[in-house]
């Protein structure tokens, strides 16, 4: 792995962590009011997955950026991603708009399937190292319209 490669998805995805974090509230009232599926974790589960996956989507990216030809099509792959990523947030907390942010995390998940996919090409490990935020990116999917029908 180049260390160029990592420090460039290592700056990418602490921006997409850090902008996205800055429209969270899940103190407010709007969040507290909203009618929310019985299975959905605690708030405090979600810094610590995202914390994980962020380290893995920056590794994994920095592994198929070292691996791969730059006319593969990861890095704008990678930016599509994470700008999804951090739109989720920005729609859903930001805009207060569960039905889009629903649409939003759908779009999310399959563009994680295709990141998991063009990484997996380049290794096979950093492919599989990826199947966590595709799994957490599908169930974000599943929340997201729950809460989204739960609240029209």
């Amino acid at each position: 792995m180049r260390w160029r490669a990592l420090v460039g998805s290592g700056v990418a995805v602490l921006a997409t962590a850090v902008v996205g974090a800055r429209a969270v509230d899940a103190d407010g009232a709007w969040f507290r009011e909203l009618r929310k599926p019985r299975w959905q974790p605690p708030p405090q589960v979600f810094g610590p997955v995202w914390t994980a996956l962020y380290a893995d989507i920056a590794v994994s990216s920095a592994v198929a950026l070292s691996k791969l030809p730059r006319r593969s099509g990861f890095a704008p792959a990678l930016t599509g991603n994470l700008l999804l990523n951090a739109g989720w947030t920005w729609v859903f907390w930001g805009a207060r708009r569960p039905s889009w942010a629903a649409v939003e995390a759908a779009a999310l998940t399959a563009s994680s399937v295709d990141l998991l996919a063009r990484a997996a090409r380049a290794d096979a490990r950093a492919g599989a190292a990826l199947a966590p935020y595709v799994a957490w990116c599908a169930f974000a999917t599943a929340l997201s319209t729950a809460i989204a029908r739960r609240n029209p």
